[in-house]
């Protein structure tokens, strides 16, 4: 007797869900005995292809706020191991830190500098390369620098320009015109130059360079898994058509042509690049010389005085509060009350082109500050806030600094530097301070 056709579509529906329980009773077990076989046989050699895949898509730079999904325990604990490992091999290598641009805001992100970079790494030695002006006398608090190996400070002149170099580069966005340009360039590559003759003096070579900012506010150490062999480091966002050139993180090799800023620019001439900015005149110094580059976010911001539009809109500049857990990756920030949080930061920053100022922004890693104006009023207790009682306290004692503690600390840093190369810190300190 044939059913009505109700009576047997549900009874097919029974027959299907049931085969689905069946089939999911067979199939867990299994999947269970793959997984564990495959956790338990994997190695955390540096070979291993878990270990690379955790050091370069799960954990980003391997802090706290850069994992949105926490992985299973036994993932987590041997990533953590291979972090420990990875970080005794740096701490075993030759390391130096150049450190490069104008004291500005020192008083506030030298401590972040030194907390969140030289102190992780104690064995690398420290060169600064900085213009002599008003505010050079903040240097000073590099007397807490684990290793100081050389100091330049020198009164800046303009730099010739080569017709090679105007065509190369442009004025456009450059706050000083092509000689802005010339002038950072020559920081960074005197900066090498620095290095060099250290290691000849010294007759060794360095593995790692970091190259980073004097500007840059650091809220999170500098994790092991941005020192990649073969490969330069560079944060994402703020790529203006090139790649991000706030840091860059690199073995010697790599290092020695990304810091070549002014010298491979007559290359980039023959090879007919023409109205380069900083950025673009980057990637294309790796690209030519054919030096892998790899991106990373990384926890530090560029603080910034200059004032920018609000609400920023496509080739607009974000302008983040420094109280963003981030990380940043060398966006522009200032210590502010946010002018624009959650939702109003999605809507923001989906308005914006990516390949210009655009900064990671989700997971509420990003507020921002409407930065139409000077600094807020009562940004001191902002930034204490955010900083921490230590930072807060070396910020207060520069407040009220004195010539004589300033030259003080100055001739602390002379008496532990290999190479000084700037004016008496009676100078320094007088420029600043007043005679």
């Amino acid at each position: 007797m044939l059913k009505s056709p109700r009576k047997a579509t549900m009874q097919i529906t029974r027959w299907v869900s049931d085969l689905d329980w069946r089939l999911l009773l067979l199939i867990i077990p299994s999947l269970s005995v793959i997984v564990f076989f495959s956790l338990s046989s994997t190695s955390i050699d540096s070979s291993s292809s878990l270990r690379y895949f955790i050091f370069n898509h799960t954990f980003p730079s391997f802090n706290s706020y850069d994992v949105v999904n926490s992985p299973p325990s036994g993932v987590q604990n041997r990533s953590k191991s291979a972090v420990a490992q990875r970080k005794d091999e740096l701490l075993r290598s030759r390391m130096a830190v150049c450190l490069v641009g104008g004291a500005r805001r020192f008083e506030l992100t030298g401590p972040s500098i030194v907390e969140n970079v030289l102190q992780v790494y104690p064995n690398a030695d420290l060169f600064l390369h900085s213009p002599m002006d008003k505010n050079a006398y903040k240097f000073s608090l590099l007397k807490l620098a684990p290793r100081l190996a050389s100091v330049r400070i020198f009164k800046p002149k303009p730099l010739n320009e080569t017709q090679s170099q105007v065509r190369v580069l442009t004025a456009s966005n450059s706050p000083n015109g092509i000689q802005g340009l010339l002038q950072y360039f020559n920081l960074v590559e005197g900066c090498l130059q620095m290095i060099e003759a250290y290691q000849k003096r010294k007759k060794f070579t360095y593995d790692w360079i970091v190259r980073t900012r004097v500007d840059g506010y650091w809220n999170a150490p500098l994790g092991p898994v941005n020192f990649i062999p073969g490969r330069y480091l560079v944060p994402p966002g703020s790529d203006y058509g090139g790649i991000n050139d706030r840091l860059g993180i690199g073995d010697l090799n790599t290092s020695r042509v990304a810091l070549a800023r002014l010298s491979l620019i007559p290359k980039l001439d023959t090879a007919g690049f023409q109205q380069l900015n900083s950025e673009t005149a980057f990637k294309a110094q790796l690209t030519t010389q054919r030096v892998p580059y790899v991106r990373k976010r990384v926890p530090f911001c560029i603080v910034t005085d200059r004032r920018y539009a609000f609400p920023p809109y496509r080739y607009g500049v974000p302008v983040a509060a420094l109280s963003s857990p981030g990380p940043l990756s060398g966006a522009k920030c200032r210590p502010c009350t946010a002018a624009c949080q959650g939702q109003c930061v999605a809507a923001v920053m989906r308005s914006l082109n990516k390949g210009w100022s655009w900064t990671d922004w989700e997971n509420g890693s990003l507020a921002l500050c409407n930065a139409r104006g000077e600094w807020e009023r009562g940004w001191e207790k902002i930034f204490d806030n955010v900083g921490g009682n230590r930072f807060a306290s070396v910020r207060k004692r520069f407040a009220e600094l004195k010539k004589k503690e300033c030259i003080d600390d100055f001739n602390a840093m002379k008496k532990r530097v290999f190479s000084w190369e700037a004016p008496p810190p009676e100078d320094i300190c007088a420029l600043g301070l007043g005679a």
